[in-house]
């Protein structure tokens, strides 16, 4: 199994405590249905490989349980599912920045009527 030795780091290793205790060791994510589930894992969402000037900022970090925090990586491609981009699309309208181009709402086609 892969692990990332980032994760072991003493500087993440106090950051993730002091996350997990701000969200009250609760889902965040499940929290804003009115639902109460223990957190075990901090999300960092925008991912860290791909944004590593956002890996320490406690923005960017939520407290989620093992099963929310899959719902949010493809565990294929490790990419953001769809309900992984939309937390990533509301904490960017939340802290004002762009949302990266990758990661903006897909325009629907307009619907052409076939009427002549």
């Amino acid at each position: 199994m892969y692990t990332d030795k980032w994760y072991d780091s003493p500087k993440w290793l106090r950051l993730r405590a002091k996350i997990l205790r701000r969200d009250n060791y609760l889902d965040q994510e499940a929290r804003r249905f009115g639902k109460i589930k223990p957190a075990e894992i901090v999300h960092h969402i925008f991912p860290k490989d791909d944004y590593p000037q956002y890996a320490y900022e406690p923005w960017n970090l939520i407290s989620v349980s093992r099963m929310t925090h899959n719902s949010f990586h493809d565990r294929e491609t490790d990419e953001l599912t769809e309900k992984g981009m939309d937390l990533l699309r509301r904490t960017c309208r939340k802290q004002r920045i762009p949302i990266p181009q990758r990661y903006q709402e897909k325009k629907h086609a307009k619907r052409r009527d076939n009427y002549y």
